[in-house]
């Protein structure tokens, strides 16, 4: 998938990452650049077109896909995090705001844009997940269990988008220095590290990318007797 005159949706678009990924995909020749957030006013890039899109609103969701009908790169990036883990008392609580954003938000992104995507040749769609897809500790557990839940989600949509061609790129990275990560002393990626590589993953046709060394690290472990989500 070319990011050259494709046309591109992110969500969550307004900062962080996915304002990093506007930035790029821009710089990359997009054709077209719609830039999603929960209040289109928050959007302020010269050279896209804000949408005002909430993923945990199924009627926005259906909107979206219905007036932006040219969509060939779905970036699923909208997401939140909360800390702590799963014996707190408000954790049902915790876990359900997050699944709503970062598993729900995506399925109905994704559920809305395939037909999309299968009218415009089949595209892309990049979905923004996380080393947490893999381990899970105490400082935030409910965030990892659903960025676990995604990465599922991912490779499931994998497969039943395989016939329409459509090629979906699952995107891991450790902590980016961004809004989310404020407070977390911890080595930290920029976005516009984490962007360059998800996108030359995309366009060499990767299904997964790495996107750091701490990531490949924990991906490596996975099949160990030492894998990184034990304990030590």
């Amino acid at each position: 998938m070319q990011i050259e005159n494709a046309v591109v949706l992110i969500t969550g678009a307004n900062r962080g990452i996915g304002l990093a990924f506007a930035r790029e995909a821009l710089a990359r020749g997009a054709k077209r650049v719609y830039a999603a957030s929960r209040q289109a006013a928050n959007v302020t890039l010269d050279g896209v077109t804000p949408i005002e899109l909430d993923v945990t609103r199924p009627e926005q969701v259906a909107r979206a896909a219905r007036e932006h009908g040219d969509v060939t790169l779905l970036i699923n990036n909208a997401g939140v995090a909360e800390f702590g883990g799963f014996l707190m008392p408000d954790t049902l609580e915790a876990l359900r705001r997050q699944l709503d954003v970062n598993v729900f938000g995506m399925q109905r992104m994704a559920q809305a844009f395939a037909p999309v995507l299968a009218a415009n040749g089949g595209g892309a769609m990049l979905n923004v997940l996380s080393i947490a897809s893999w381990i899970n500790r105490p400082l935030l557990g409910t965030y990892g269990a659903t960025k676990s839940a995604a990465w599922a989600l991912t490779n499931g949509l994998r497969h039943e988008l395989l016939e329409q061609g459509t090629q979906v790129t699952a995107l891991h990275m450790g902590f980016v220095d961004t809004d989310l990560t404020q407070g977390i002393e911890a080595p930290k990626s920029t976005p516009e590290a984490i962007v360059r590589a998800a996108f030359d993953g995309l366009e060499a046709g990767d299904a997964e990318v790495l996107a750091d060394d701490m990531t490949r690290q924990v991906k490596q472990s996975l099949a160990s007797a030492t894998a990184a989500y034990l304990p030590a």
